[in-house]
């Protein structure tokens, strides 16, 4: 039996179209409000060679996840000096609405930055 245009194993994905692109940035910033990093990771894994649009987003949302996990680790650690509750706060408030934010600019296929993140992934 003979498949037509068998595709090659470790061949490069077929690359997203801009609306396809603008959708998976979306779900992966918002996703990042419910279920911390594991989106953004995974979607930085399974979308980096997609496109260049989806790319930058999973990226980034991976790097504010991960700084955010890093925020709410030393504002735990400083809880008992007291001033880890302000910062648990900011940083709540932060994790609520910045992907809000990065949501809509992506599905107006604008690129975002979120601020005071470190880029762990490029």
């Amino acid at each position: 039996m003979t498949y037509p245009n068998p595709a090659p194993y470790g061949g490069s994905p077929a690359p997203l179209n801009p609306s396809d692109e603008k959708l998976w940035a979306v779900l992966v910033h918002l996703s990042g409000i419910f279920f911390s990093f594991i989106p953004a990771l995974i979607g930085y894994l399974v979308l980096k060679d997609r496109g260049p649009f989806v790319r930058a987003h999973t990226a980034t949302a991976l790097n504010f996840q991960l700084t955010l996990l890093i925020a709410y680790a030393v504002g735990g650690i400083l809880t008992i000096v007291l001033i880890g509750i302000p910062i648990l706060i900011v940083v709540g408030i932060a994790a609520l609405v910045l992907p809000i934010v990065a949501a809509v600019k992506a599905g107006g296929g604008q690129w975002f930055t979120y601020p005071a993140t470190i880029p762990f992934v490029r």
